[in-house]
């Protein structure tokens, strides 16, 4: 029986490995090729809290998003996978209708006038997946290991390159598409994030700032808590600044005043890679190469990551021969 055709992933963030994991457990031989390790790519230093905002199409995304819940839900049962499943609130600081995702949890209602921190008139209670997103990269470089599949640390500088003698590449390159490709649509919206130790922390807590480029959110995980953020459209400096950290600190000591008794463990900076739709689509090379696309999910990668991958890996099926046809 012929054995199915090699892949080429390019890019080993939470992506190209879910992908990865995808192809290569459906018996495709998977070699992971990465310009930088995992733990120095942008997903090492996402919030990571399920929450499929600001991507479109929504159709689309939608149907990833349900898949990526599920997915999650399931690891959450499981041991050293990173992801847990958090209670928690996201205040707003006026009311408005759900999001077009509220339907897929069971557990969405309001908070309670005793749930509310002061200064917040409305908000909403909810459980969902929360990832600590360095051990699940772990987890996902250790699983995609047990299915036979590799990692390289070997930059990609041109799809039509490797399109020669790849004849099966998908492109999870994220930020990195923006010259690849070359996709100009592709552009870094930069945010900051402040590791801190966790006081006893166990819900998460999100905060609407409307149109500001900082926002407030807590997501506490067992030995420290993510703080955050901002939203700098267009900025690719990924060196934390000072200033920055201080007023995340501030607040979030505001929103949950525990926080004030935390240490500071460390300050992150990382490149969302955003484009106006999410772009998981294939494209046939003149060399003869199928190039599946799969980047451009902004903040939203963690929340569409399995279903991003199972929908790659459909085209892929249907592109390919099988071993029974041959």
């Amino acid at each position: 029986m012929a054995a199915l055709p090699p892949v080429l992933v390019i890019g080993a963030g939470v992506s190209g490995l879910s992908t990865a994991v995808t192809l290569a457990e459906a018996g495709y031989p998977v070699v992971v090729r990465t310009a930088e390790p995992s733990e120095a790519t942008t997903s090492a230093v996402a919030g990571a809290l399920w929450s499929p905002w600001l991507v479109k199409p929504r159709h689309r995304v939608l149907r990833w998003a349900a898949h990526t819940l599920t997915t999650l839900r399931d690891l959450a049962a499981h041991r050293g996978t990173g992801v847990r499943l958090a209670s928690g609130i996201e205040l707003t600081g006026l009311p408005h209708g759900p999001p077009d995702w509220a339907h897929l949890l069971p557990d969405r209602r309001p908070c309670t006038p005793e749930e509310l921190p002061a200064g917040y008139a409305h908000g909403t209670h909810c459980t969902v997946p929360l990832v600590d997103m360095p051990t699940y990269l772990t987890y996902l470089t250790n699983r995609l290991t047990a299915a036979g599949g590799a990692i390289q640390i070997k930059p990609v500088t041109s799809l039509d390159d490797i399109a020669h003698s790849s004849p099966l590449i998908v492109n999870c390159a994220g930020l990195g598409a923006h010259t690849l490709v070359p996709d100009n649509q592709v552009h870094p919206v930069r945010g900051h994030h402040v590791i801190v130790t966790n006081p006893g922390l166990t819900g998460f807590i999100e905060a609407d700032t409307g149109d500001s480029p900082n926002f407030t959110v807590i997501y506490p995980h067992s030995g420290h808590v993510v703080l955050g953020g901002t939203v700098e459209p267009g900025k690719w400096d990924r060196d934390p600044d000072p200033a920055t950290g201080q007023a995340i600190l501030e607040r979030c000591i505001r929103l949950e005043p525990r926080l004030a008794d935390a240490q500071v463990i460390d300050h992150l900076v990382g490149l969302r890679p955003t484009r106006p739709h999410v772009q998981v689509d294939l494209q046939h090379h003149p060399s003869g190469a199928t190039i599946a696309h799969n980047y451009g999910h902004g903040g939203a990668g963690v929340s569409l990551s399995w279903g991003c991958a199972t929908e790659i890996a459909s085209l892929i099926s249907t592109a390919t021969p099988h071993p029974h046809d041959a």
